[in-house]
């Protein structure tokens, strides 16, 4: 489809997401919904379409691979 990238799954070795970060703050999976604090097993999928970034969080291989891609 036109204006599609290429989703790429991985892990941010840079992330501040494992220091002090309150529960409230973090990301949460799009998945199972549970928030993502101090797990290794973060995953993040970005992409761009039309133009504009777009992004989802999942706290592990299991639920980035069990999303229902909606885009």
């Amino acid at each position: 489809m036109p204006g599609r990238a290429i989703c790429v799954s991985m892990v941010d070795p840079t992330s501040d997401l494992e220091e002090n970060v309150d529960p409230e703050d973090a990301p949460t999976c799009a998945t199972c919904g549970e928030p993502i604090v101090n797990q290794s097993t973060h995953r993040v999928v970005t992409w761009v379409d039309d133009g504009t970034v777009q992004h989802r969080h999942f706290c592990d291989d299991e639920c980035r691979d069990a999303w229902d891609d909606e885009r």
